[in-house]
């Protein structure tokens, strides 16, 4: 049986950090949001929650496999929830993060994706994937390919194996083969209470859980970040309202695509540009030179 992450708390040393993702591609954080932040960022998402079906929208078998029959799933964080947008995805913890993982291959990234995610009674176990296979040229680059994503997952509810905590494959970032995602039965679930974050790279194999309660639902947020140069899963800059992006800070504007990548630390010219010029002075973020 694989071994379970191993856990850290916010004051844990990054150099220690760093030593851990080295060796384990993942880690669980104690503690990543408090009590309060949790209760604030379900009372933000819960009018949307009500509205939303469980269920995948898609017709192809796998994706409603893939996205759980009785599974809802929000997407448009920044634009449902000032908890979200302020605190959790400007998290100083988090990007300190991201960076360690990212930052070899560029100095600024995407946020791919957000979305509660939330698994009811009666749901079977998602199929067991990579975040990686987004990009297929690294995947089949397999163990030999950068670290082109990121994923933190924060429980809202407590998430236990009962009610569907996420599966992972501790070590199966160094298979040789990444078409092998693995059986259920080299799994571990990463059991947390609200406000424990786990934070692992798109290498690893996972997939939620089995909810086999009755009356249990296990509320999560999951985002990730993936290389500045590649393509995210959600088109930010075509969903936030620009009045709402003119109050966010400008860690969390780069992040959804509204200033530009830069490639400093190799000389390069940057890319999300207009006539070569950083995009938020085009759409007036910044004050005029």
């Amino acid at each position: 049986m694989a071994s379970a992450f191993k856990k850290i708390t916010l004051d844990t040393p990054k150099e220690e950090v760093l030593k851990i993702l080295k060796e384990d591609a993942g880690v669980i954080i104690k503690g990543m949001l408090t009590p309060d932040q949790v209760a604030r960022f379900n009372a933000d998402v819960q009018p949307q929650m009500d509205k939303i079906p469980a269920g995948s929208s898609k017709t192809n078998e796998g994706a409603q496999d893939f996205h759980g029959a009785n599974t809802k799933r929000l997407t448009n964080l920044v634009t449902h929830s000032k908890t979200f947008r302020e605190e959790i995805i400007d998290h100083d913890k988090v990007h300190q993060l991201a960076h360690a993982i990212l930052s070899p291959w560029c100095d600024t990234y995407w946020m791919g994706t957000a979305q509660v995610i939330e698994i009811g009674p009666g749901n079977k176990a998602q199929p067991l994937h990579r975040d990686f296979e987004n990009y297929m040229a690294f995947k089949e680059m397999g163990i030999k390919a950068p670290d082109v994503i990121c994923n933190f997952l924060i429980a809202l509810s407590p998430c236990t194996e009962e009610n569907g905590a996420t599966r992972i494959i501790p070590g199966s970032q160094n298979w040789p083969d990444y078409d092998d995602r693995g059986t259920p039965e080299m799994t571990v679930a990463a059991e947390l209470e609200p406000g424990d974050a786990l934070f692992f790279t798109g290498k690893i194999a996972h997939g939620g859980g089995a909810n086999v309660t009755t009356d249990q639902y296990r509320r999560a947020v999951a985002f990730t970040f993936n290389l500045g140069w590649l393509v995210p899963e959600e088109a930010y800059p075509f969903v936030v309202d620009m009045e709402l992006v003119r109050t966010l800070s400008p860690r969390v504007q780069q992040i959804l695509g509204f200033r530009s990548f830069t490639a400093d630390l190799y000389g390069l010219p940057g890319l999300w540009q207009v006539n070569y010029e950083e995009i938020a002075d085009y759409i007036g973020l910044n004050p005029p030179r």
